[in-house]
């Protein structure tokens, strides 16, 4: 009897279609996110929105059961070669998702261009992924490096804070991050006294808070995120700095963090893509929904970008019928995407970035409260990009 049920189910297979065998079995998706380290939390949150946009679409992608292939890339570029190219070769994923990090972030980027899996970036913001190494299977559903810190820097300047220090870590985001704002509060009549670096993921940040006070700036910017975040602002507030110095942050300083970090975050001012307080219906459902899902805890930008990774990569599975080896139809789809997001609309830039508002943010009770619109509909400028 069980010879004749394979037999039969043998013929069956046969009897299908190519496609129709495809679509049968389930898409492989590759997640490399850390799980563990400094931002552990982030990754974590991509993953949850990433699986609510796909229980939104009835549990499926394009119509095919998903199966997840998970690598804790632990933040290391070291590593991050090896552990993308065993999703790609061993796993043999139908498409790539991560990371958080820019360093390993630039690793599955070669990776998927040497493989021609298609990569979905939704967070780490390294330059390059849509500049010089941008190509036709790589996207971002989150930010470029410049986009965030570039804002940030006119608003200070247009605020008439003409004399700032940036600190950050010393890694490829921070360094893209304080270039970026660099440019942007320049352009605006601001002049930058001086950068301050420490290795990633150092937060003794003691020595740094010195030299700060030293200089005398009229205000701070900074890029930090996750566990090192929290320590950067409540260090900055028992160095009695939080009522002598305005301190102003791209957004992930306050992003997802601000219960850790109570009322020393208080009064920082950030620019970034999404806010909780974001007054519309769509984000409102989002919100109701994520918290439903994940016992009440409240979702942050790590999980939008997560939940348009969902979003862009059901679009593209749509086109391409849930045959991800229909590569042609699948890429062009995403590069014409335009995404309904809970942080607003956006649609996909010619070097695969998202167009979209940056939202000035001040921390007031406890939450990243919206007070305005730093830049309306800002593209990264992709130098360096050839598509």
């Amino acid at each position: 009897m069980q010879r004749r049920h394979f037999l039969a189910a043998a013929t069956l297979s046969l009897a299908l279609p190519p496609l129709a065998r495809a679509q049968a079995a389930k898409l492989r998706v590759g997640l490399m996110l850390p799980y563990t380290g400094t931002y552990a939390q982030l990754g974590t949150a991509i993953e949850n929105g990433l699986r609510l946009a796909l229980a939104q679409g009835g549990g499926r992608l394009a119509g095919r059961e998903a199966e997840f292939f998970k690598v804790d890339d632990e933040s290391d570029p070291a590593k991050a070669t090896d552990n993308a190219n065993r999703l790609v070769t061993r796993d043999k994923v139908d498409v790539l998702v991560g990371t958080v990090h820019s360093g390993v972030a630039m690793a599955m980027v070669k990776v998927a261009r040497e493989s021609g899996v298609p990569l979905i970036i939704p967070n780490a913001g390294a330059n390059a992924a849509t500049g010089p190494a941008c190509a036709p299977n790589v996207f971002r559903t989150s930010f470029s490096n410049w986009q965030t810190t570039h804002a940030l820097g006119k608003v200070i300047a247009e605020r008439g804070q003409k004399k700032a220090v940036f600190i950050t870590w010393k890694y490829a985001a921070g360094e893209e991050a304080a270039a970026a704002f660099r440019e942007g509060f320049e352009k605006a009549g601001g002049t930058v006294v001086k950068e301050l670096y420490l290795p990633f993921p150092n937060v003794e940040f003691q020595a740094l808070l010195t030299e700060i006070a030293s200089l005398r700036p009229e205000a701070v910017g900074s890029f930090f995120a996750g566990a090192g975040a929290v320590k950067f602002v409540k260090d900055w507030a028992a160095a009695g700095l939080k009522d002598r110095i305005p301190l102003y942050g791209s957004g992930f300083l306050t992003e997802g963090v601000l219960p850790a970090q109570g009322e020393a975050a208080e009064g920082i001012v950030t620019t970034l893509h999404y806010a909780d307080s974001l007054d519309t219906p769509r984000n409102k459902a989002f919100r109701a929904a994520y918290m439903a899902a994940y016992n009440k805890v409240e979702p942050d930008v790590y999980a939008v970008q997560g939940y348009d990774a969902g979003l862009l990569l059901q679009q593209g599975l749509e086109a391409a019928k849930g045959d991800p080896a229909n590569r042609a139809a699948l890429l062009a789809a995403m590069e014409g995407a335009e995404i309904d997001s809970p942080r607003g609309r956006w649609r996909m830039s010619r070097a695969h970035n998202p167009i979209q508002d940056i939202y000035l943010r001040r921390v007031e009770k406890g939450d990243n409260k919206v007070i305005g619109v730093a830049w309306k509909a800002l593209e990264d400028p992709a130098r360096g990009c050839k598509l």
